[in-house]
């Protein structure tokens, strides 16, 4: 089993693309591999033929370094390992257990960052091993209680008839009440006094309710998601800045756009907000930063490029392809790039450096008509990232020949989430002006 992203440590077997006898030459791929964030394909890079598959399609959590199949050179006998085994080829070792604090987002940063997220600074460190019992404990006789022995009748609880039908009735258990009458015994009065334990309920008279739920394994890409928003959460003092934006302006300019490319492209709000993103952390080059620890030593690092991570939901969970370099690049080119990695995303197809890295994330749930506004969770070493809402349309005031009246403005609400650990409250607040000023006059993104 290759390790096939910094955080892999077991991996799921998918579809083999080759069979037993096969010829593989460099770059042919091999089989299907779920790694902790994508379905991978595994390319093999010599010449040689598949003797045998040791690991059926289907398999998981194979441990990184299993024997998963037999490969031998062309011309050697295949029908040689007709026979062969798992155990033949050095047995298997188990999966290592999953500790939240060794993983890393493969979405986020690449090893050796130097942030305190990379997988190299999170996997040095190491889990204690239990220590062994010296000796099991000698097997002891039970010592007699001296009572004697009790017939079901005498263990029956001591209630009168109409306390036992008012328990059977409300589904009260005899045996948790201790009775007030004569001798211990069980009264109509204690019964009505009982409460149940907290966070318990009393079943319905003689039925058991089975539960009504069912569970599915979570993935290794929805443990990696889970544990980094619990990383980033806890390490990554948040805080949020909202405005409203009006986009009346950029969806004519986005319109007048589209229909002079003759098919060329089609450019979406999406891409401008991107673009926007990027100058807004070119004047604000704060937020375009990252904190780090390196040699023993915390820095914070300012990024002289902006490489906008763009949130893709796929069939697996949450992805963010990285656009890089988008200060530098026109609106089609974004355009293009954001379609191809997002296809790609949703395919399970891309590489880990194209979803490793990233200054900043923008995520846009602009498409969903009932998501007025939300708040999203920073994608670490990043500092910042911007949560998208709908478009809705408005009524303002608007002066006329007539006097005031009103007009229609299409507005969207937009949040920005900072780590205070990097960006203060004052320099969140500059970015979202900055943001405001060039998406309420799209044409500076033109310059």
């Amino acid at each position: 089993m290759p390790a096939l992203s910094p955080t892999m440590t077991a991996g799921n077997i998918g579809t083999w693309q080759k069979k037993a006898g096969d010829t593989i030459a460099p770059g042919d791929v091999l089989v299907e591999i779920e790694t902790d964030k994508a379905q991978m394909d595994f390319e093999f890079q010599e010449d040689g033929v598949l003797a045998k598959i040791l690991k059926e399609a289907g398999e998981k959590d194979v441990a990184v370094g299993n024997p998963i199949a037999v490969m031998i050179e062309e011309g050697a006998d295949v029908a040689a390992f007709e026979s062969f085994t798992l155990e033949d080829a050095g047995g298997e070792k188990a999966a290592p257990k999953e500790a939240p604090k060794e993983e890393a987002a493969e979405s986020s940063e690449p090893p050796d960052s130097g942030s305190q997220t990379s997988p190299s600074t999170l996997d040095k460190s190491a889990s204690k091993a239990e220590p062994k019992s010296e000796a099991s404990p000698e097997s002891q006789e039970a010592e007699s209680s001296g009572g004697r022995l009790q017939t079901s009748l005498d263990r029956e609880p001591n209630a009168s008839p109409l306390a036992k039908a008012m328990a059977l009735d409300k589904g009260v258990p005899l045996k948790a009440i201790k009775g007030t009458g004569p001798n211990g015994r069980i009264t109509k009065q204690d019964i009505e006094k009982y409460q149940p334990p907290a966070g318990s309920a009393p079943a319905a008279s003689g039925a058991t309710v089975a539960p009504s739920y069912e569970d599915f394994p979570a993935s290794s890409m929805r443990k990696t998601i889970a544990n980094r928003l619990v990383q980033s959460m806890n390490q990554n003092p948040h805080y949020f800045v909202s405005t409203t934006l009006s986009v009346t302006k950029l969806l004519k300019l986005r319109q007048a756009l589209n229909a002079s490319a003759d098919g060329k492209y089609k450019l979406s709000v999406n891409d401008f907000l991107v673009k926007a993103c990027a100058v807004a952390c070119k004047k604000v080059p704060a937020v375009n930063s990252s904190w780090r620890e390196i040699g023993g030593q915390t820095v914070i690092r300012q990024h002289n490029t902006v490489d906008v991570s763009v949130a893709v939901a796929t069939p697996i969970g949450l992805m963010t392809p990285i656009v890089k370099g988008v200060d530098s690049l026109g609106l089609q080119s974004i355009s293009a790039q954001i379609k191809d990695l997002g296809k790609r995303a949703r395919d399970g197809k891309l590489k880990p450096e194209e979803y490793q890295g990233g200054t900043f994330t923008i995520s846009n749930m602009g498409m969903n008509a009932a998501v007025e506004r939300f708040t999203a969770v920073i994608n670490p070493p990043q500092a910042g990232i911007l949560a998208v809402g709908t478009t809705r349309k408005v009524a303002v005031p608007a002066e006329g020949e007539e006097g005031t009246g009103v007009e229609w403005d299409d507005q969207i609400v937009v949040t920005g989430s900072f780590d205070h650990k990097v960006v203060d409250g004052a320099v969140g607040g500059e970015w979202i002006r900055e943001l405001k000023k060039v998406v309420e006059n799209p044409l500076e993104l033109m310059l």
